[in-house]
């Protein structure tokens, strides 16, 4: 049944008649994108409508110095006017067609006319997008009356964060802090001061509807204008049910090392954080830069300077639940305030080349190469030579961006993570790699790269610590993992594989060909959920990292299935309608490779390209394993293989 807008939670159906109410999403209202600027006209398309919804596009560059300042623009200044985050200028025309909203992102004009504007030939910037949206982001702009003055907003919740910034001449970014409980703050968005508490200077009040500068305050001079951005804080309003947060505004006090743990209810894509107690810069974090233990890129959005990166020394990185702090400060009890915004999507996939893709390139000698053609931002690719030619140590990787763009693991071996990868960044639409001659990304060999999105339903990742205990752990899978393979990245151990049709007291091994084997503490004998997964003493030694991968089947997406040969041909139905464009497969009772099959090598009626991801060799091309079916696939039993020897037992996952 459709839901029906109320003034609550649309929570309820609309059954005889109601407004049906669509649902909303993060990867709706909030984007973060990498681009190259190019000096000419251009559409920035990154799937928001600021055009007719409205919102905020911030950017800056995150390799020069000079000029680079941060720019923003709103809908409610209009077109080609910037205000800069680390200045108190007054908003600045950079003419006709320099900026404006659109409604699958925003445009840009050249950056010849305007110097400072956010498209120079050669720089690499970010850009943040925030569409108003109830309890997520609002804009407003309003004139002082040097007297009383009433700003209404449409965020339908009381603002936990503001800022106001005057637009027709030099000011101040001020910043309130608006915590549920407890005092209000207030700073300044340009400036490292400490915040102050005596808010009653500069605003009357704010409640779920409006605003109240002060009558006489800096907010309010007669005549001058003003531009303000609300954030809502855990104001629900998201999900298919309306009730899920997407921002979260708070604060947090670190130990004397200068670390905390902040638990949202989700994972963040993006969070500003700033100390309040003493001096200190406004830090920017996201997923799209890089933001991991093992390495973080950060930019400061008080300052025109380039962004910063972080390896030997980090500074946190996102959980399933929240987000971690390091090295912040050595002075225990400071305390810092944060907006968080939830990492999306948040919508199961329907159509799979939003969320998997093969790509295929020749390696070269060429650094910073961008590999393109993904169709989406990736979150974990493996990829590798398909030839064997290439130092073994090196043909098949991943590399995943919750771990860091410089760590990668071995799919064929046991070994701990490795740092030095060939991977540069995660882009909107691939991966930028370099050249090494034995690294697996861009070595002189044509390469294979499976990509993978995260989405609900689908595919989930999550890093954790083991405790030398059994533990129970958060995901976001949103669905009950079907396959979970897991690594430990601090020593030399093996791959281990969960399956459903297994269970919980088996368990496979990725990096091997052997048959499934009990082991009562791979996974304390605990089946998952669709919100968490238990790891048992052997999965969780003490104060060793670990990764998992969770799949799960979304329909018409993807297929975690099992079957039994039957020593000749027959179809594995995975409720497709096109076809598979990926299928994995491993026999469970007895030995077997882990075999791979992907549409851009070649799934046909004839012979079908194969790897091995337990092995260094080289694809083979010569047998005819799988054929095509609208359902999903046709495995045949040749001996190559041995994929449906009759009475074996298989399992495997395949992708639309």
């Amino acid at each position: 049944m459709p839901l029906q807008a109320t003034s609550g939670a649309a929570s309820y159906d609309a059954f005889g008649g109601g407004v049906p109410v669509v649902p909303n999403y993060i990867e709706d209202v909030f984007s973060t994108y990498l681009y190259t600027g190019n000096e000419t006209a251009r559409t920035i398309v990154n799937g928001i409508d600021v055009s007719t919804k409205g919102g905020l596009v911030w950017c800056k560059s995150r390799n020069t110095v000079s000029t680079s300042w941060h720019n923003l623009f709103d809908t409610g200044r209009g077109n080609n006017q910037a205000l800069y985050s680390n200045s108190t200028s007054a908003s600045t025309d950079y003419g006709s067609g320099s900026w404006s909203p659109a409604t699958t992102g925003f445009n840009l004009g050249d950056a010849i006319s305007a110097p400072s504007l956010p498209n120079r030939i050669g720089d690499n910037y970010v850009s943040w997008t925030f569409r108003k949206q109830p309890k997520f982001f609002d804009v407003q702009t309003y004139t002082g009356n040097g007297t009383g003055k009433t700003v209404s907003h449409s965020l339908v919740s009381t603002p936990a964060f503001v800022i106001v910034k005057r637009t027709d001449s030099t000011g101040d970014w001020y910043v309130w802090n608006v915590p549920a409980t407890g005092t209000i703050n207030w700073g300044k968005l340009n400036s490292t001061a400490a915040f102050a508490a005596d808010w009653y200077n500069y605003f009357d009040g704010i409640g779920p509807t409006t605003f109240t500068p002060l009558g006489s305050g800096p907010l309010n001079t007669n005549g001058a204008t003003y531009v303000a951005y609300f954030f809502a804080h855990n104001a629900g309003g998201f999900g298919l049910t309306g009730t899920d947060n997407v921002i979260s505004c708070g604060s947090m006090s670190v130990t004397a090392g200068g670390d905390a743990t902040v638990t949202l209810g989700y994972e963040p894509q993006w969070v500003l954080t700033k100390r309040i107690d003493a001096a200190g810069g406004w830090g920017m974090f996201d997923n799209m830069r890089g933001w991991a233990s093992t390495g973080t890129a950060l930019l400061l959005a008080n300052s025109s300077s380039a962004e910063s990166n972080y390896g030997a020394t980090p500074v946190g990185n996102p959980t399933a639940t929240g987000f971690t702090v390091q090295n912040f400060t050595s002075t225990s009890g400071s305390t810092y305030i944060y907006i968080a915004i939830r990492r999306g999507p948040m919508k199961v996939p329907t159509d799979a080349t939003k969320v998997f893709n093969t790509v295929l390139w020749t390696g070269n000698s060429t650094n910073n190469r961008e590999i393109t053609g993904v169709g989406f931002n990736p979150d974990f690719v493996e990829a590798g030579t398909r030839s064997s030619t290439v130092s073994a140590g090196f043909s098949r990787v991943v590399v995943d961006r919750l771990r860091g763009i410089d760590p990668y693991l071995e799919t064929y071996r046991n070994y701990a993570e490795s740092s030095g990868s060939d991977l540069v960044s995660f882009n909107n639409d691939g991966i930028t790699v370099n050249y090494a001659s034995s690294g697996a990304l861009n070595n002189n060999t044509n390469i294979y790269g499976h990509f993978f999105r995260r989405a609900p339903s689908f595919f989930d990742e999550v890093c954790y610590t083991g405790t030398g205990a059994n533990q129970t752990l958060p995901h976001n899978l949103g669905a009950v993992p079907e396959l979970m393979i897991t690594k430990n990245r601090s020593n030399s151990s093996n791959w281990r594989v969960y399956d459903a049709f297994n269970g919980p007291t088996k368990r496979g091994t990725l990096n091997a060909d052997t048959a499934w084997d009990v082991q009562s503490t791979m996974w304390n004998d605990t089946a998952p959920t669709s919100t968490v997964f238990t790891v048992g003493t052997s999965n969780s030694a003490s104060s060793q990292t670990y990764v998992i991968y969770l799949f799960a089947t979304a329909a018409g997406v993807s297929k975690v299935f099992s079957y039994t040969g039957n020593g000749s041909s027959q179809t594995i139905n995975c409720g497709f309608t096109g076809g598979a464009r990926f299928v994995l497969i491993k026999r469970t009772d007895d030995v077997g490779d882990w075999y791979v099959w992907d549409s851009a090598r070649g799934i046909v009626s004839g012979n079908d390209p194969h790897l091995s991801l337990n092995t260094t060799a080289a694809e083979v091309t010569t047998d005819d394993t799988i054929d095509t079916d609208s359902t999903g696939f046709v495995v045949n039993q040749v001996s190559a293989t041995n994929v449906n020897v009759s009475s074996a037992t298989y399992i495997g996952l395949a992708i639309a």
